[in-house]
């Protein structure tokens, strides 16, 4: 691949070794796998929320080991401070002088282990990074890194010494993704290989920083037709008029599916967006947006029930490249 702007046969080759590589270490997951990509080519964040033990934090670092760039992680807790993640003044008592300290903020991917357990004020230090890649700490703005992805892992909120993420912080997250338990053949196959060594440990990058970021430019020029930003905007403004949603998605919603979608068309190597790759990231993008009302909780109802039930019987925009 050379020059500035890869092919989208490239994009997609390059996405299937970037894939190879991940499954090394999550193992019978290639749909959690793809939504990663998926965000990592829509330039934006992902939230991975499970249970403990199940390759949460794995999966981000063999994203994160995938490329070879700058890479940091965050252990969140509840004493964490909103400085010790943007980064400090710190007086210099040589110079007389107060001196900007970088965060771990300040890397290509930022590893958010257990977002949850740390409060509210420290949660919110990320939200200005994530909506503009920056940080202004005591009145001065400093940039962050370019390509630069927040994967944030998060545990459920009925589990000790958690606290749920702010809504304004949930819509950041351009995706979110459940590993889930692997089934038996895979997690059979995790003990055999894994068992005596980590996979990380022999992980090495397949791409580098230079590379991710000429392909989302590429990614940025993927069509996407009148009929389909149409479908795309219905999809969206439905979930605000929907009797078991307390708060539905926001137009930041509607940006990131399409984003999401051209990414979705870019791996499949097609530079034009069909409704399908609006159906195939539509429940990682809008799900965990949504707020559901007391009733459709009590009735067992879940936020992706009710985006694949939104997807099944809202009209599809007639085939087509829509040029």
């Amino acid at each position: 691949m050379e020059g500035d702007a890869p092919a989208l046969a490239d994009i997609a080759d390059l996405c299937g070794r970037i894939a190879a590589n991940i499954q090394r270490v999550i193992v019978g997951k290639p749909e959690v796998v793809r939504v990663a990509l998926v965000t990592m080519l829509a330039e934006g964040h992902l939230l991975v929320e499970d249970v403990p033990g199940v390759g949460k934090t794995s999966l981000a670092k063999a994203l994160a080991r995938s490329i070879d760039c700058s890479v940091s992680r965050v252990q969140f807790t509840p004493d964490l401070l909103p400085g010790d993640i943007t980064g400090m003044s710190i007086y210099n008592r040589q110079t007389t002088e107060f001196e900007f300290r970088p965060g771990p903020v300040f890397a290509n991917v930022v590893i958010a282990d257990e977002i949850n357990r740390a409060s509210p004020k420290t949660q919110s230090a990320l939200l200005e990074c994530m909506a503009e890649h920056q940080v202004t700490v005591d009145g001065a703005t400093y940039a962050l890194a370019s390509p630069f992805m927040v994967v944030a892992t998060q545990n459920p909120i009925e589990m000790d010494g958690t606290y749920p993420l702010p809504e304004a912080q949930r819509d950041r997250f351009t995706t979110r993704v459940s590993v889930g338990y692997p089934d038996l053949g895979a997690e059979l196959a995790m003990v055999d290989e894994h068992a005596a060594n980590d996979p990380l440990d022999i992980l090495r990058p397949v791409v580098d920083a230079r590379l991710v970021r000429s392909v989302i430019d590429a990614v940025r020029r993927v069509h996407v037709s009148p009929e389909v930003r149409q479908y795309c905007v219905e999809l969206v403004g439905t979930t605000r008029r929907l009797p078991e949603i307390r708060l539905g998605a926001s137009p930041r919603a509607t940006l990131q599916l399409v984003r999401a979608a051209r990414a979705q068309a870019a791996l499949a190597g097609r530079g034009f967006v069909v409704p399908d790759d609006v159906q195939a990231v539509a429940v990682p993008v809008l799900a965990h947006r949504l707020l559901l009302t007391p009733e459709a909780q009590a009735s067992r109802r879940t936020a992706v029930d009710i985006v694949r039930s939104l997807l099944a019987r809202h009209a599809v925009p007639a085939p087509g490249r829509g040029h």
